[in-house]
């Protein structure tokens, strides 16, 4: 079988007929054939199996497997009836046996018509291998639980304010998907909740691609928006984490943090508008991302989140940016009104980074009233040859240490006792990554214990002793991670 390229006009029509019963389990125990060599993964799933090719066969295979097991859709193209989706309602599997509903092959099933599947109290179902051309949010509803998008393509109508998937439920896992292709206001992965002001908790998000939004608005288009303002205070403990972003030019935001309790890791954004923004909530953990050739960096509300090991490099506007606000904290019964504004960045850890060539370094606002409070920002690597390397003109009790500045740029009004000018020795590698070389001031420079907030540098090697300044630790081990490219993500990563 050859590998499905997900593109809409290769899918065939509906096929015909169902998967001869002794393929059983072979569809899903052998990998497919792969262009240029790339193997593709094996779909999941455990028996029994039961095979479909028609949507009404899907229907009652769904309705008579209530204790797990895979349903395998034959490849085709399914028209599902507009007012009749296909339902979801009741089912799941038990413990650790999901209920797995998979394509043949990945990318060889595509769903057309208003609606697909809808979710109620769903729990354990996995989703595996589909093309998604739907004119309706795909929405897993808060009385689901352990819901699965695994390996499918969202390309949905594109339509002015529709959201591509909206999670709603806890324990939802949306993994090696591919999200592309929208050119209107609307996200294309949401995260909420129950009501108006909770938050699904423990969602993991993770080797997603995000590609190709090109709305032209000011606001509204994210890849991932991680909870809205009301319920900015609820823990959601969600982990975004091993994601790619390319050309997601339809918001500021690429990945947006309005909740509380996240980690952020090992993402890479490149050659996009939106950045990483924690702009409500508080305590998230942004860790070893990669921005690059971009517009954004990084901007901060809130309180006590922790931010190291990034790399930003060459974007267009400030590497990173400490909020000021027009509250100082938000608080359990505020006033509507009173939680959208921006909460000042306070207590905040800005440690062994590197903003490199960007069109500013460290920056506060000035155009609102509170400024940030007691911010560290120590040992990061700091570059740059226009605007102003690092300037909080609005702060009260910080401590800057050990960072290293140089370029043609202006230092700023941090204290002289916070930086050493020195040239870091930066050597351009093959992933358009700035490093230290062995010569580098950097090495063994670290002037604070960073062992209680991180162990290992951007590229997962250990940090031994001593730290070096910025995301990478100049070791003989290997590295274990680099930046995300378009292998490393979507239906067809290893």
């Amino acid at each position: 079988m050859k590998r499905r390229t997900f593109i809409l006009s290769a899918v065939a029509g509906v096929a015909a007929a169902a998967i001869p019963q002794q393929a059983t389990a072979a569809v899903l125990d052998r990998p497919l054939t792969a262009a240029a060599g790339r193997r593709a993964p094996m779909l999941p799933g455990r028996g029994p199996y039961t095979h479909v090719a028609t949507v009404d066969a899907l229907r009652a295979a769904i309705a008579a497997m209530t204790k797990g097991g895979t349903i395998i859709v034959a490849d085709g193209t399914y028209a599902v009836p507009d007012g009749a989706p296909i339902s979801l309602a009741g089912a799941g599997g038990r413990g650790n046996k999901p209920l797995t509903i998979a394509a043949a092959t990945i990318g060889g099933v595509t769903f057309t018509g208003a609606a697909s599947f809808v979710f109620d109290a769903t729990h354990d179902v996995v989703l595996s291998g589909f093309v998604f051309t739907q004119s309706t949010t795909l929405e897993i509803a808060a009385n689901c639980q352990a819901i699965t998008l695994s390996r499918n393509e969202f390309v949905l109508a594109d339509i002015e304010g529709l959201h591509c998937v909206m999670v709603r439920a806890d324990d939802t896992v949306v993994e090696y998907n591919h999200f592309h292709s929208k050119s209107t206001l609307g996200v294309f992965l949401g995260v909420e909740g129950a009501g108006s002001t909770e938050m699904a908790s423990d969602v993991h998000i993770h080797h997603n691609h995000f590609s190709d939004h090109s709305f032209a608005g000011d606001n509204g288009g994210e890849p991932i928006r991680l909870g809205v303002s009301p319920r900015a205070l609820r823990s959601a403990n969600a982990i975004v984490e091993d994601n790619l972003f390319e050309r997601t030019n339809g918001d500021p935001e690429a990945i947006s943090v309005k909740s509380s309790d996240n980690i952020i890791r090992r993402n890479t954004i490149r050659d996009s508008g939106g950045g990483i923004v924690l702009r409500h909530g508080n305590r998230t953990r942004v860790e070893s991302n990669h921005i690059i050739r971009g517009l954004r960096g990084i901007r901060v509300y809130g309180n006590d989140h922790v931010i190291v090991n990034n790399y930003i490099g060459e974007t267009a506007d400030t590497a990173l940016v400490l909020g000021a606000g027009t509250v100082r904290d938000h608080y359990e019964g505020e006033p509507s009104t009173s939680r959208t504004k921006n909460d000042a960045a306070d207590r905040i850890r800005i440690a062994l980074n590197s903003f490199i060539g960007n069109a500013g370094g460290v920056s506060g606002e000035t155009h609102r009233p509170l400024e940030p409070h007691d911010c560290v920002i120590v040992d990061n690597i700091i570059q740059g040859d226009v605007g102003l390397l690092a300037s909080v003109p609005m702060s009260q009790g910080f401590v800057w240490s050990g960072n290293i500045l140089w370029g043609a740029a202006a230092d700023g009004d941090l204290p002289t006792t916070g930086y050493s000018r020195i040239d870091p020795q930066l050597i351009r590698d093959g992933a358009d990554v700035l490093r230290i070389g062995p010569s580098s001031p950097a090495v063994d420079a670290a002037t604070q214990d960073h062992a209680p907030y991180v162990r290992d540098d951007i590229d997962g090697r250990k940090r031994i002793g001593t730290a070096d300044v910025g995301p990478h630790e100049l070791t003989a081990a290997a590295a274990r991670r680099a930046p995300l490219t378009a292998e490393d993500v979507g239906p067809l990563a290893p």
